[in-house]
């Protein structure tokens, strides 16, 4: 070990409150530690989307729910390609902290933040200029669009400030730090949902409100994660006069980052296509898809949590040449995401009318919003395990070919399922069951590419060992 890394392995030694050992120790009760605070997280992310809704939904009515809930898929297609460069940093910076080469973290951290800049601005351009136009492309129907352009337009300003949170709480995640993201989305979170009833049921400002509060949150947060890193004392300390691009660090995050966003790009294509064949069912089903949709989100950010912890201990723990934990990771995530999906899936299917009546109160909402509970929810734990698949993938390195996977299995699929089965048999049941099919598909091609990356990883570690 070089003169700098051995400073850097005994800087490591007095480990922060806030950081966990993913290189050392049992794995189960690690992983629990790290995806707990994560799943609550991402469970006050949704609230910022869900306030959203609940909110027009009660007090504007069906066609602002619609409007707020069109937007969904939209919003992730333009914003997955930047998302997924975090994922990048996230791998990068848990590698090099896992080799503890403190410079190169360094500079990965900087590399980062200058990233999350550029892209936020980019996509405040593209989403103000774009939404109505996309919308239009979309057939959203003349009742809806006007308010869910508003709604895309206001909170696309937001973004810049929603693209460095990501990246900030993706550095603090690759060192085993998911509680102080926590701990700011709570109290951005409070926030909104505050600012949420004051803007809609004081002022009556409806769509435009709920998207102001919205951004309004996200920059709180922003700001409490942006003010972490700068009084860190570890090798993420962020120093806002180093913020720049450095080309070799910012190599492996796109070799990383850009086929994972593009992937998550896949997946809200397809989806923007189903979005616009449920566009076709009117505003009533689009209603109904939207409650059911925020519903199965509390159900997807729980088994996220078990890829985001695949994610960061396959990364720490590979950077530092432990390919055996490298597969026991992935088996207790595989393990944890499968009972986390079954159990909440069955439970959100089951309590699905009381929970749709949180979001509308409307007897044909709800009968719709049931139809996809009942198909999407049971199978969600698919989607999870699908998911944890990539996360090892990524946290070795292998990035494209999860994308390309991806591109088949999902993108593909679903567009020729739209194309072909949805035109022979034109009912919203034939569209949510093209969900699953895609799931257990694209894990089982993910399994299959793992094992092939496995014995290569393995050979690798072998070949090293043997000339250390």
């Amino acid at each position: 070990m070089s003169a700098k890394n051995a400073a850097g392995s005994e800087n490591r030694s007095g480990r922060s409150a806030y950081e966990i050992d993913m290189l050392n120790g049992p794995l189960f009760g690690r992983i629990l530690v790290f995806a707990l605070p994560l799943m609550a997280s991402g469970v006050l992310q949704l609230l910022f989307n869900a306030a959203d809704v609940v909110v027009v939904g009660r007090f504007t009515g069906p066609t602002a729910l619609a409007a707020v809930g069109s937007t969904g898929s939209l919003i992730n297609l333009l914003v997955s390609l930047f998302i997924g460069l975090s994922v990048g940093a996230n791998v990068m910076v848990g590698r090099f902290y896992g080799a503890h080469d403190d410079e190169a973290v360094s500079e990965t951290v900087h590399t980062s933040i200058a990233v999350s800049l550029i892209g936020g601005l980019i996509l405040l351009i593209v989403g103000v200029t774009a939404s109505r136009p996309i919308l239009t492309l979309m057939s959203t129907p003349d009742d809806v669009i006007d308010q869910a352009a508003t709604y895309m337009r206001i909170l696309f300003i937001g973004v810049p400030m929603s693209m460095l949170y990501n990246f900030g709480s993706a550095i603090l995640r690759s060192i085993g730090d998911t509680k102080r993201p926590l701990y700011y989305l709570t109290i951005a979170g409070v926030i909104n949902v505050c600012l949420n009833l004051f803007f809609v049921i004081v002022l009556h400002m409806g769509v435009a409100g709920v998207a102001l509060a919205t951004i309004l949150s996200q920059a709180f947060s922003m700001v409490l994660t942006i003010r972490c890193l700068m009084l860190e004392n570890s090798s993420i300390h962020l120093d806002l006069r180093k913020i720049r691009i450095v080309p070799r660090r910012l190599i492996p995050i796109l070799q990383i980052g850009l086929p994972a966003g593009l992937q998550g790009c896949i997946f809200s294509i397809s989806n923007v296509l189903i979005q616009s064949s449920i566009n076709s069912f009117g505003s009533t089903v689009m209603a109904g898809n939207t409650a059911a949709s925020n519903i199965e989100g509390f159900v997807y950010t729980a088994m996220n949590a078990f890829y985001q912890s695949n994610l960061s201990f396959t990364s720490q723990n590979y950077g530092a040449g432990k390919t055996k934990r490298v597969d026991r990771v992935l088996f207790c995530c595989q393990v944890l995401v499968l009972l986390t999906g079954l159990i909440l899936g069955a439970s959100a299917w089951y309590f699905g009318g009381t929970l749709l009546r949180i979001y509308n109160t409307d007897a044909e909402v709800i009968r719709y919003g049931l139809k996809r509970l009942s198909i999407c929810c049971i199978s969600y734990f698919l989607c999870g395990m699908m998911d944890t698949m990539v996360g090892s993938m990524r946290g070795i390195g292998y990035s494209l070919l999860p994308m390309v996977v991806s591109l088949i299995g999902a993108c593909a699929f679903r567009i020729i399922w739209i194309f072909t089965i949805f035109q022979w048999n034109r009912t919203i049941e034939t569209l949510y069951i093209s969900y699953p099919i895609s799931w257990a598909l694209t894990f089982l091609a993910h399994l299959i590419c793992y094992l092939i990356v496995r014995r290569k990883m393995h050979a690798e570690h072998g070949l090293q060992a043997q000339k250390s």
